[in-house]
């Protein structure tokens, strides 16, 4: 592979970890549902029990996404996590009063209460999902940093190649009315893949049926505000850049054109859309139907990765700057050296082997529908 193929291939993986992360905030879905599908604590802790046999899952993803970005893009990774930390600790710190409470919940000696940490599930259900929803439309809008590169030779003792614009560190990205739609979408996206997962999941009438009454409530919203986000996006000016100089510059139309010159991205997100639909659409109409949870799940990853694939292919800058144009981030200005983007090419080989576990683990987990007379037992949260 050259070194364009390899910076291609390699935003390829993190925009499916990315989309990957996307379907596995079902968890947090189901969870900002709890008080909502659970009318008494036998059927919360059902839902509970549901979403904590998954947490692991949607955390690792996380930390993968992560771990992924710092090691083929670092400069993205201190760009935006070392200067809009405060936005991302607030995730990070939702993530953590979700494993704090499927620990301790039903802990001998609980202070708190059961109930007490069921709302620490709550607001990691409804932060999650918004603020990392929130975070993933800078992509689009742009964030407020300033990128010098020449630091490193210019003789300072302790050079900082990037820092932020304001004293928000991150914040003023929930400031952009656009970026809180997308966010609010990843929100009620969430809850409606965490209704359906739940619905497939746990052996209850009754939280079925509060289930189906519960997606609409989700599924309405969030049309609206993907619609609207989607449509604004292909219609504003974009961040294009030469890859011959290397210059930033804003270009009309610049994602849909994007979706009109890679046609086979065009392809997958309404591939996506339509399999998204088509789930929420089939398990409204129909009362015994309680696999949606497939079909949304996998049009999710492909919208999302169609999304995410749009906004760093074809010459664009993936993390656009509006302090300073030239500033924004590409996947070639960005990026890790040739030897490091080709041997991690390397290891990457191994991530089918690693999909194909947690296929296994996931079957497993679930060869059995959880009901009521297994969370009696004392392993149950």
């Amino acid at each position: 592979m050259d070194y364009t193929i390899l910076q291609q291939y390699w935003w390829f993986l993190v925009s499916l970890l990315g989309a990957l992360l996307v379907f596995l905030l079902f968890v947090q879905g189901a969870n900002s549902l709890v008080f909502s599908l659970g009318s008494n604590e036998e059927e919360r802790r059902l839902i509970v029990n549901s979403t904590g046999r998954k947490w692991e899952f949607t955390f690792t993803t996380l930390v993968t996404f992560g771990g992924a970005f710092f090691a083929s893009f670092p400069l993205f990774y201190s760009t935006s996590f070392g200067g809009a930390y405060w936005l991302w600790m607030l995730i990070l710190f939702s993530f953590v009063l979700q494993a704090v409470s499927y620990e301790f919940q039903n802990k001998l000696g609980n202070l708190l209460g059961t109930r007490t940490f069921q709302w620490f599930l709550v607001i990691n259900g409804i932060l999650g999902p918004l603020l990392l929803g929130g975070a993933v439309a800078t992509f689009f809008n742009g964030s407020n940093f300033i990128v010098a590169k020449n630091n490193l030779v210019d003789g300072f003792a302790s050079p900082v190649i990037s820092s932020w614009a304001n004293a928000s560190h991150g914040l003023d990205a929930l400031l952009d009315p656009w970026n809180l739609v997308l966010g609010f979408a990843v929100f009620f996206l969430a809850r409606i893949l965490g209704i359906l997962y739940v619905m497939n999941n746990v052996d209850d009438e009754n939280i079925r049926s509060r289930g189906s009454v519960r997606l609409i409530g989700a599924a309405v919203p969030f049309v609206v505000l993907f619609v609207a986000f989607l449509v604004r996006t292909l219609v504003k000016d974009g961040y294009a850049y030469d890859p011959t100089s290397g210059v930033i510059m804003m270009e009309p139309y610049k994602y849909l054109h994007n979706f009109i010159d890679m046609w086979y991205l065009s392809v997958v997100l309404l591939a996506g859309v339509a399999l998204v639909l088509y789930g929420i659409i089939r398990t409204v109409v129909s009362k015994t139907y309680i696999c949606g949870i497939w079909p949304v799940g996998i049009g999710s990853v492909l919208t999302v990765l169609a999304l995410l694939l749009s906004a760093g292919w074809n010459n664009t800058a993936y993390y656009p700057s509006n302090a300073d144009l030239q500033s924004s981030l590409t996947i070639a200005n960005s990026c890790s050296s040739y030897f490091t983007l080709s041997t991690m090419a390397v290891v990457s080989i191994l991530i089918p082997f690693v999909l194909a576990y947690i296929v296994y683990a996931w079957y497993s987990i679930d060869k059995k529908k959880l009901d009521k007379q297994e969370i009696a037992t004392d392993e149950s949260y």
